[in-house]
């Protein structure tokens, strides 16, 4: 979908109308596009200025309840994921317990999320960012990500060598086991958990707020919120016993690639990308891993 197209359209007819048309043709949320346009056009005129935001006690209450829903669906999706594969064996495929039940996991958690995300779009009209969306800006977040991640990975490495930290594995680094790890990182890991930690909240959130909230430098508050949410799928944690386990660099690791991922994912205005994002870094991430402990 393509924002400064509304500029093209017949303007004779009322704003209204053409907005509604529009969104309409292109499947989008109504007062997300407003939103957009009202910050264009501000932008354009050189005021901008963000907009007060301004929440009632009803407003506050609806907005956390809305956040601690997504909290717990997260979480139940995730059990329901783990309850599923550990219904299956997979000593024929996988003796070493170093990836096929991470594919059942991953794949169960990603229809049930597209499962919840359907029924949200029926009830709500959502647009959740399956299309290309903006290509010059997604592939850019692509790129300069990928760019940084691999140089940050290999100085990373170079210091845990440099420190005999290298990581450690339960498995042995023969070849299925390499490929079937790398595998998954490609092919599911970003999938999976971009649809349920970026696509669902940010746009969820979108709809409760009405608006997209800026905070600074473009970044959101929808997406700060998943972005901790996300980070908070990083720490094991429970209610009944109430109990946390938490290692606090992967749960800051968590929380910044969410930020970015997530400006990524509403700037290009598709989940595509994040997931691209995603999966590279944690191939880079764990392919060089292997690599270092190889040579």
């Amino acid at each position: 979908m393509n924002v400064y197209l509304y500029e093209n359209w017949n303007l004779n007819r009322t704003r209204y109308d053409i907005i509604r048309e529009f969104c309409l043709c292109e499947k989008v949320d109504e007062e997300y596009f407003r939103s957009i346009i009202k910050r264009n056009i501000c932008r354009d005129r050189g005021d901008i200025k963000m907009e007060k935001v301004k929440f009632g006690r009803k407003e506050v209450l609806l907005s956390g309840a809305v956040i601690l829903l997504l909290l717990i669906l997260q979480k139940v999706l995730g059990i329901a994921g783990s309850a599923f594969a550990d219904m299956f064996s997979f000593e024929k495929i996988d003796p070493y317990k170093a990836f096929a039940w991470n594919f059942v996991h991953h794949i169960t958690m990603l229809i049930l999320t597209l499962f919840v995300i359907l029924i949200l779009n029926k009830l709500f009209k959502l647009n959740f960012g399956f299309e290309l969306g903006d290509r010059k800006t997604g592939t850019k977040f692509v790129a300069i990500y990928t760019a940084i991640i691999a140089g940050v990975t290999l100085v990373v490495h170079i210091l845990m060598v440099v420190n005999n930290s290298l990581p450690v594995y339960t498995f042995p680094l023969n070849k299925g086991n390499i490929i079937g790890t790398l595998c998954f990182q490609l092919l599911l890991s970003g999938p999976a958990e971009e649809v349920l930690y970026r696509a669902l909240p940010i746009t969820t959130l979108v709809k409760v707020f009405g608006k997209n909230i800026e905070v600074k430098w473009g970044i959101t508050l929808e997406s700060i919120i998943a972005s901790f949410l996300f980070a908070i799928a990083h720490i094991k944690w429970s209610l009944f016993p109430f109990a946390i386990e938490a290692d606090y660099t992967q749960f800051l690791y968590a929380f910044a690639q969410g930020i970015i991922s997530g400006k990524a994912y509403q700037d290009s205005r598709s989940v595509i990308y994040p997931m691209l994002m995603h999966s590279i870094s944690n191939v880079l991430m764990v392919g060089t891993g292997y690599l270092f402990l190889l040579l």
